[in-house]
């Protein structure tokens, strides 16, 4: 699997190289800048792009305009983002196309090397990785009419958390220690109640539910 790296501090730069390349990735560029991104992204066709929000020479959010830009002419390109902070905004941006294979989280993350690596498989599948903060600030929002997710019981909040992380029914029944049957149950439940179709297709699923809540802003 061919990944493109951005990040620009080189010493962070260069262990995402060595633990992707511990697990099996091929690293086909490291680059440090949002112009090195964009040419790596058009001329070497990754299979996934690991990317770090802010990049030189703006140092704002030119690793993820890079990004989408690539998305827009090679769509479906799996790209996993790399932010300091939880930003809403990015994760607004990254879910508008409605196509799969995308990722959000904390750069703290990736100190968990298991839960990286299996955050840049999943999104380079077409699956979508999002970090957990994000989910509960999309999750903790409040307006003052009251919101269809206002009416779900904590369980069905702590299973849409799951679902929105990229869980499967059988990943989130092992998680909670219960039966797909009743994550199942849970699921429907969640769907009628935000008022979406229920799907099989696990990363639709997913992106249906997120847009739909940060629509609900």
């Amino acid at each position: 699997m061919r990944v493109v790296l951005a990040e620009d501090l080189f010493l962070l730069r260069d262990g995402l190289v060595r633990m992707l390349e511990a697990h099996g990735f091929e690293i086909a560029a490291a680059v440090e800048s949002g112009p090195e991104l964009s040419r790596a992204l058009a001329e070497l066709s990754p299979d996934v792009a690991v990317v770090d929000v802010r990049l030189p020479p703006t140092h704002t959010d030119e690793g993820l305009q890079c990004a989408l830009a690539a998305r827009r002419a090679r769509p479906g390109l799996p790209v996993l983002v790399l932010s300091q902070h939880v930003e809403q905004l990015y994760a607004r941006e990254l879910l508008a196309d409605g196509d799969g294979g995308i990722g959000y989280l904390l750069k703290d993350r990736v100190f968990d090397a298991e839960q990286f690596v299996e955050a840049v498989r999943r999104v380079a599948a077409g699956g979508t990785a999002m970090d957990p903060q994000v989910i509960q600030q999309l999750l903790s929002r409040r307006s003052p009419g009251g919101r269809p997710l206002d009416q779900l019981t904590p369980r069905e909040r702590e299973v849409l958390e799951l679902m929105a992380q990229g869980r499967s029914n059988g990943g989130i029944a092992a998680q909670l220690v219960v039966t797909e049957r009743a994550i199942a149950k849970h699921t429907s439940n969640i769907f009628a109640k935000l008022g979406l179709e229920v799907s099989d297709d696990d990363n639709r699923r997913v992106l249906a539910v997120l847009a739909h809540l940060d629509r609900d802003r």
